[in-house]
C-alpha cells in the first residue's frame, strides 16, 4: 500500500512539472495558451492516473504556483479562480474514473462531466474574486471565458485524454476493469 502512495506521489510531481512546463510552448502567444489549455491536460490526466485527491492537490497547486514563480497567470483573480477550476478537473476525474465503467464511452463521459464541473467552479471562483473587488462577473464574461475562447482547448481534450488513458490502460498502467 505504502509503494502505491509513493508511486502516485511520484506521478502527481510530474504531472504538476507538466503543467509548470507545457505553458511554455505557448508563453509567447498567450491568446493561444487560453485557447489550447496547457495546464489543463495533466490535471485531467493525474485524475484518471493518480486519483482524485491528488488529481485535486496538483490541480489547485499548479496555476499558483507558476504564478507566483513567473507572474503567469497572473494572481489575483486569475491564477485563483484557474487553482479552483483546475482542483475540480482532477477531482472530477478521479472521482468518475473510479465510480464509472472504464470503458471508453465512460472516458467521454468522466471528462465531460469534469470540464463542466471546473468550468461552474471557475465561475463561481470568479464571481466571488471580483466581487470582493466591488465588481461583476456577467453572463457573458463566464461565456466567453468558459466555453467560447476554450473551444479549442476542449476538444484537444476531448481528442488527446481518451487516447492517453486507454494506452495506458492497455499497458496495464491504471485499472480498465
Amino acid at each position: 500500500m505504502k509503494n502505491q502512495s509513493t508511486k502516485k506521489m511520484i506521478l502527481a510531481a510530474l504531472f504538476l512539472a507538466l503543467c509548470y512546463l507545457l505553458p511554455f510552448l505557448t508563453g509567447q502567444i498567450p491568446e493561444i495558451g487560453s485557447m489550447l489549455l496547457p495546464m489543463h491536460l495533466p490535471v485531467l490526466l493525474c485524475g484518471f492516473v493518480c486519483g482524485w485527491p491528488y488529481g485535486l492537490g496538483v490541480g489547485f497547486a499548479a496555476p499558483l504556483l507558476r504564478s507566483v514563480t513567473l507572474g503567469m497567470p497572473p494572481p489575483f483573480p486569475t491564477a485563483v479562480a484557474m487553482a479552483f477550476e483546475l482542483a475540480a478537473y482532477g477531482a472530477i476525474t478521479g472521482v468518475c474514473y473510479k465510480k464509472l465503467p472504464k470503458k471508453p464511452l465512460f472516458l467521454y463521459a468522466d471528462l465531460l462531466i469534469a470540464m463542466i464541473g471546473g468550468r461552474v467552479v471557475w465561475g463561481l471562483a470568479m464571481m466571488i474574486c471580483l466581487g470582493i473587488n466591488g465588481g461583476a462577473f456577467t453572463w457573458t464574461a463566464f461565456l466567453s471565458g468558459a466555453v467560447l475562447s476554450a473551444i479549442p482547448g476542449m476538444i484537444l481534450q476531448l481528442v488527446l485524454v481518451p487516447i492517453v488513458v486507454v494506452v495506458l490502460q492497455k499497458a496495464n498502467l491504471i485499472p480498465k476493469e
